[in-house]
């Protein structure tokens, strides 16, 4: 009877449930069997969580790293004159700039050659004078040399400018200086040069007012005869819109300097002819 209670108790028993009271005591259970059972099972996220895009955050230029990598411009001599005050010329900056422009191929016997002699400067314009008054007051007896000028193909008093509007400017200022003295344009804008030698053959005249390109042609053709001059002037000191002075300008200074070898600087050193720097 003992024995088939037994029995029965065993097979009502869940598996596993017969090693439970081995368990218990020494050496019992299967040790890996404990370890999975024991095991924490992770937790599930609820949201799985998506990539984030990366954005490079570039610094700021500051004003000294913008002038760094900003070129530089050149100073152009319109800056440079527009800031400075301007300087009446007078006889050393023609002499330097003739010194400067023949140093290249001349001797040092030739630029000695060409150096102007002092005595043949008049009094430089200082900025506040008109045409007419520079002229009154370099050239007090201008009436008595106009009556005594007979001559064709010349002039008595020679203006130099840097443009054929410029040319038109000083003549019309002329009207308090010039009197009954005869004018006439030397320049090549509307008139050609056979019309001007034509003109110079035909009357006397007293002034000339023109650009240096026609007065060294019309020299060159033999239409205008330098030996009667007794006044060059030339207009130094105006400047164009650009703030340059007529010997800034490469062109026009190199015809000045052409002109002074066809016959000016040896009238100077004669002292028969005079210079003026208005």
């Amino acid at each position: 009877m003992a024995d088939d209670l037994g029995d029965e108790w065993w097979k009502t028993q869940p598996a596993g449930a017969a090693s439970s009271p081995a368990s218990d005591g020494e050496g019992g259970g299967d040790p890996a069997m404990m370890q999975q059972e024991r095991a924490p099972v992770p937790a599930l996220s609820k949201k799985t969580e998506q990539p984030k895009e990366c954005f490079l955050i570039q610094p700021k230029e500051t004003n000294e790293d913008a002038t760094k990598t900003r070129k530089r411009k050149k100073k152009k001599i319109t800056d440079v004159l527009a800031k400075s005050e301007p300087k009446p010329g007078t006889p050393e900056d023609l002499q330097k700039l003739m010194k400067d422009y023949y140093s290249s191929n001349r001797s040092v016997i030739e630029l000695e050659e060409l150096t102007l002699p002092d005595s043949c400067f008049l009094k430089a314009n200082d900025l506040t004078h008109s045409l007419s008054s520079y002229l009154k007051e370099i050239c007090p007896k201008w009436v008595k040399l106009r009556k005594n000028h007979c001559e064709k193909k010349s002039v008595l008093m020679l203006i130099i400018c840097g443009s054929a509007i410029r040319a038109l400017e000083l003549i019309r200022s002329l009207t308090a200086f010039r009197g009954d003295s005869k004018v006439v344009k030397l320049f090549a804008k509307h008139i050609k040069v056979q019309e001007q030698i034509k003109l110079l053959e035909k009357r006397v005249v007293h002034l000339g007012v023109g650009t240096p390109g026609r007065i060294k042609e019309l020299i060159k053709q033999g239409g205008l005869n330098l030996n009667p001059l007794k006044f060059l002037v030339f207009d130094w000191n105006w400047r164009d819109q650009k703030l340059r002075r007529m010997m800034d300008i490469p062109e026009i200074r190199k015809e000045v300097f052409e002109i002074l070898e066809m016959g000016v600087l040896s009238l100077c050193k004669s002292e028969s002819l005079k210079l003026g720097l208005f």
